[in-house]
């Protein structure tokens, strides 16, 4: 929670701090969660999750792809702590997310809000399709503008 707590300060990433966090990290139809570590302490986080009530991407891919929601697998919860970057652990953690959707038959999508210019930045270079950037309720009182990406067809490009 430290590491996420450190990105969130210097980030804004959650946009909204949970009131649980451990719990926001690991809610949902979770098909995993990996932590990366660097010298024994942990550095960064990702999760992949079946398709959720709201989730954007999946929808987008499911119908430019002719198939179902249930054909994809959603990254997640992705954060680097800001004194270990630049050392790929942010590709390095996708990477596994996308293996073990794969490893279920998934094809994996995200979103990011579209004010994260460096996650997007980071997608793009690894070779995932922006397919839109749409305008998403998070609650009555809250609208954001989110990037919804799907993962290349083959394997990611080296960051």
């Amino acid at each position: 929670m430290r590491v996420l707590a450190e990105v969130h300060r210097r980030d804004g990433y959650p946009v909204n701090w949970p009131a649980r966090p451990g719990a926001w990290l690991s809610c949902g139809p979770l098909l995993g969660s990996w932590v990366a570590e660097l010298e024994g302490r942990p550095v960064g986080h990702v999760g992949l999750s079946r398709s959720g009530e709201g989730d954007l991407a999946p929808t987008l891919w499911s119908e430019r792809n002719g198939t179902t929601r249930e054909a994809t697998a959603v990254v997640g919860r992705l954060f680097v702590a800001p004194w270990a970057r630049g050392r790929r652990i942010g590709a390095l953690l996708i990477g596994r997310a996308v293996r073990e959707a794969r490893h279920h038959g998934l094809h994996p999508v995200l979103d990011v809000v579209a004010s994260d210019i460096a996650a997007a930045a980071l997608y793009e270079r690894l070779g995932w399709e922006l397919m839109a950037t749409v305008e998403q309720a998070w609650s009555p009182r809250q609208t954001v503008a989110v990037r919804c990406y799907a993962a290349p067809r083959t394997g990611l490009r080296p960051a």
